[in-house]
């Protein structure tokens, strides 16, 4: 990690704030931000963004068809009526 002083008060626009966020997202490398060269915070970049599963095909070869798929519904289940 770097230490990254940036002298005295330039933290207080914001444009310099982000630029310097913007940096650390960009190259990965944390930061350390010090006051009187005593650390103050770390800057550390965020973890990578997470790709969601593809949800479509998800189940493929989990099922197993089961006897014959070409007879009618009403003979397989003998209804009380």
């Amino acid at each position: 990690m770097r230490a990254f002083d940036l002298g005295p008060a330039p933290l207080a626009s914001a444009s310099t704030c982000l630029a310097v966020l913007e940096r650390v997202r960009k190259t990965g490398q944390p930061l350390q931000v010090t006051r009187f060269g005593k650390p103050v915070a770390q800057i550390i970049p965020p973890p990578p963004p997470t790709v969601a599963d593809d949800w479509l095909g998800k189940m493929r070869s989990t099922g197993r068809i089961v006897g014959d798929i070409n007879v009618a519904s009403d003979t397989l289940v003998d209804w009380d009526v």
